[in-house]
């Protein structure tokens, strides 16, 4: 993942977002998220929704989630 994010020369701060990010999912997975099905990521995305995330933040997690499949 790191690798992809220097590719798309992402800031430094962006890769560190997004890093935590993943981390995030992760615990939210209870394994590796590079095992995440779709269905687990559309169902972390709906936690996020029911948990009050704002638009920005979600279309951030979208961001993520891409650089992650």
């Amino acid at each position: 993942m790191i690798e992809d994010m220097r590719m798309r020369k992402l800031a430094d701060q962006t890769q560190t977002q997004y890093i935590r990010a993943v981390c995030q999912f992760a615990a939210f997975l209870g394994r590796p998220p590079d095992t995440a099905s779709t269905e687990d990521l559309r169902r972390y995305q709906l936690h996020l929704v029911d948990h009050g995330i704002s638009p920005v933040a979600l279309n951030a997690a979208d961001h993520w989630i891409e650089v992650l499949l």
